[in-house]
């Protein structure tokens, strides 16, 4: 633990002492509230950006087509994740719009 608290990356309102360092050496801060929030909602935070994504568990997992996807998001549904992500749709839409074409090139989507 280091000596001084960071602003929550989730809720960016609360300071806490909290943090977990992911890949190099970027320092995620989460405060109680926020790791609480993650036993229903699956959260997400942009790596790039800082900006964090919270649904509820049973929302996300209803909508995913995936069948794949969908058994993970079972498997994962009574734990509390905060999940990084590359890239997101306020940082970088014209990936995301390429990775989704990409996805359903030749499918129904």
């Amino acid at each position: 633990m280091q000596d001084s608290a960071g602003k929550c990356d989730i809720c960016k309102d609360v300071y806490t002492e909290n943090y977990v360092v992911v890949e190099d050496e970027i320092m995620v801060y989460v405060c109680a509230d926020c790791i609480e929030k993650a036993k229903d909602s699956f959260i997400w935070l942009c790596m790039a950006c800082g900006k964090s994504y919270i649904q509820p568990k049973q929302l996300v997992i209803s909508r995913v087509k995936d069948l794949e996807l969908k058994k993970a998001y079972m498997l994962c549904q009574d734990m509390q994740i905060i999940q990084g992500i590359e890239t997101c749709i306020s940082c970088h839409p014209e990936r995301i719009v390429e990775y989704m074409e990409m996805q359903c090139s030749g499918a129904k989507c």
